[in-house]
């Protein structure tokens, strides 16, 4: 059995100004990052977690740092990167920008997830790495696990994880540090713990 703990990374500077991220943004986490960052570890400092599993990006890795510095093994996956947003990334919303983005979750709600923004990534390309990263978790010899990834990219991890169709993305929410806890129990993933925050101040 394998406890899995997935959390999206703390504030940036972006999030704080609701500009568009992306893949192709490496954001540093701002002063409220950091502080979720801090709140996070210390819940969860006591739980002995034998790998990090984070994203090649910066933000993410600054998240989980508290945890690395225990000298806890640490690994980069690009499989767990944030979506590709194409022409959009690093642009606050526009209402053409925003009609975009409500075009392409109109497709994607018709199962037609090859459609993407400018320039992006589509719903299919995002998943097939996404499969790929959790293809490999079963394999892992360790038995608690910790990873830290992005908003859209966590929507459709914790589908895939589900075994369900992208349409549930939707569902998934997330939050800066919000925690999901996954149990893999040899056959099958089941998700315990949904976008939980009670460690950030109310």
């Amino acid at each position: 059995m394998k406890e899995i703990y997935i959390i999206r990374h703390g504030e940036t500077e972006y999030n704080r100004l609701r500009l568009i991220q992306g893949s192709g943004i490496d954001a540093d986490l701002n002063q409220t990052g950091i502080q979720q960052r801090n709140a996070f570890f210390e819940k969860y400092s006591h739980i002995d977690f034998e790998v990090v599993l984070t994203s090649k990006l910066k933000r993410t890795h600054q998240t989980v740092a508290p945890f690395i510095e225990k000298g806890i093994s640490w690994e980069q996956w690009e499989e767990i990167n944030e979506m590709n947003w194409g022409a959009h990334e690093g642009k606050k919303g526009t209402p053409e920008m925003r009609q975009e983005y409500a075009n392409m979750i109109k497709e994607w709600q018709q199962e037609n997830f090859d459609y993407s923004l400018p320039d992006a990534e589509s719903a299919n390309d995002l998943a097939k790495r996404i499969r790929r990263f959790v293809d490999h978790l079963p394999t892992r010899a360790e038995q608690k696990i910790l990873i830290c990834s992005h908003g859209r990219a966590m929507r459709c991890l914790l589908s895939v994880l589900k075994g369900k169709s992208l349409l549930d993305m939707e569902n998934n929410k997330h939050s800066n540090t919000g925690l999901y806890k996954v149990i893999w129990d040899g056959s099958q993933f089941k998700v315990v713990l949904e976008n939980d925050t009670s460690h950030l101040p109310q």
